[in-house]
């Protein structure tokens, strides 16, 4: 998701030599700078577009929530794929690169989805765009704040436009998913079309952004990828990389099986309530992440567990009472705390890595994270085939609540 890793100075983007001295700046560095953000901010609303649509796809082929579950895994697998074999290549190959083939991938992505739309296809179309964002994400998030030193932004502001790009991206997707299916009466048609055009626009606008990597003369043989951390930062890194699994535990299932919930527990079928929850929760997270940017990263982690906590304990409640206000309440209160924890994450692996290898490091904890984002929603639709719905949101919100404990405390004593 984003990170407020540390913006490299003035010196340092526009040494003697780079790629960007040596090549023709097509597009002033603030313009870039903003281009990048529409892009990123477009693909991973793109990536949570299909949220509020698994319900559509689910009655008209009839196949159980565990199947339903396992095309929203196959999501998160791609981009895990993605993150270990080229989530690093930006380091080497330059961003503007990287980020034009996650562009062109989740076109692909896009066609698929409007081609090839029974089950088989959208196990296809999810994980061809966990191919595009698992390549995107650690790399748009260096490129904004390169550019942004390049511009003389701010340090801040580039972190703030990451996380809205990212998280208000993935909160912005399902609610324009379930506007469109509200709206038109192509439900599994125009979200993909309207999505096709814009990431293809965008592709050539990024192709026009100027480069902030140096290609070095030997390119370092191909390896997959690796934990890049100094030695002495390597047990902050994996205490951030348990707590970036939590966080994205917790994500993963609100993305996944929202509309579940709210159908088995409260009877409602409106597609756009299913894109509204996901909303709150990664819009919460978003303003949190911005609201506690300046906090010490102590304090930071540490409010996190209380809101976290206490948000998924709401949510709990609203299963208990089957009250949709508590669950809407209960996910912004937890989506607040899950999101500064994954910051103080991100924000720790940032200061811990070689900064010549950032992208290799941040790469590193979102392939950890994405894990946390694959097994916990599989473990969850098994358990709805046995349990009541009521009682496995119980469960979830207990166990849920204390792996975020668990991994904040192990954070704070890194």
């Amino acid at each position: 998701m984003t990170t407020t890793a540390p913006a490299p100075t003035r010196d340092a983007a526009r040494r003697p030599g780079d790629a960007q001295a040596r090549a023709p700046r097509l597009l002033p560095h603030w313009i870039g700078f903003w281009v990048i953000a529409t892009a990123f901010l477009t693909e991973m609303a793109f990536c949570a577009v299909p949220t509020p649509l698994y319900a559509i796809y689910q009655q008209r082929d009839g196949f159980p929530t565990t199947v339903l579950t396992v095309v929203f895994a196959s999501y998160a697998v791609g981009v895990m794929v993605s993150l270990y074999l080229a989530g690093h290549l930006s380091d080497w190959l330059g961003r503007r690169r990287v980020i034009l083939a996650s562009l062109l991938i989740n076109l692909l992505a896009a066609i698929l989805f409007l081609v090839w739309n029974d089950l088989a296809g959208l196990l296809v179309a999810r994980f061809v765009c966990g191919l595009g964002i698992g390549i995107l994400t650690a790399t748009a998030t260096a490129h904004l704040s390169e550019l942004g030193a390049a511009a003389d932004q701010a340090q801040g502001r580039s972190g703030i436009v990451s996380t809205f790009a990212n998280l208000g991206g993935i909160g912005l997707g399902p609610l324009v998913g379930g506007l469109l299916v509200t709206w038109f009466a192509r439900p599994l048609v125009v979200p993909f079309a309207v999505f096709a055009v814009l990431l293809a626009v965008l592709a050539v606008a990024v192709a026009f952004v100027p480069e902030t990597v140096e290609r070095r003369a030997e390119r370092p043989a191909y390896r997959p990828q690796r934990v890049a951390v100094p030695a002495e930062g390597r047990r902050a890194f994996w205490a951030a990389g348990a707590a970036a699994f939590g966080a994205f535990a917790v994500f993963g299932t609100f993305m996944g099986l929202s509309a579940t919930f709210l159908v088995g527990i409260l009877g409602l079928h409106s597609h756009l309530l299913a894109g509204l929850a996901p909303f709150v929760v990664f819009t919460a997270a978003a303003l949190a992440q911005v609201a506690t940017a300046r906090f010490p990263v102590r304090r930071q982690v540490a409010l996190a567990i209380t809101l976290a906590s206490l948000g998924l304990l709401t949510v709990g409640a609203s299963a208990l009472t089957a009250s949709l206000a508590l669950f809407l309440v209960g996910g912004g209160i937890a989506g607040a705390g899950i999101g500064i924890l994954f910051r103080a994450s991100l924000t720790t692996v940032a200061h811990v890595a070689d900064p010549a290898r950032r992208g290799e490091a941040l790469a590193g904890v979102f392939l950890i994270a994405y894990a946390g984002m694959t097994l916990p929603p599989l473990l969850t639709a098994a358990a709805l085939s046995v349990w009541s719905a009521v009682g496995v949101l119980v469960g979830l919100t207990l166990v849920a609540t204390a792996l975020v404990a668990l991994a904040g405390s192990r954070m704070l004593r890194s």
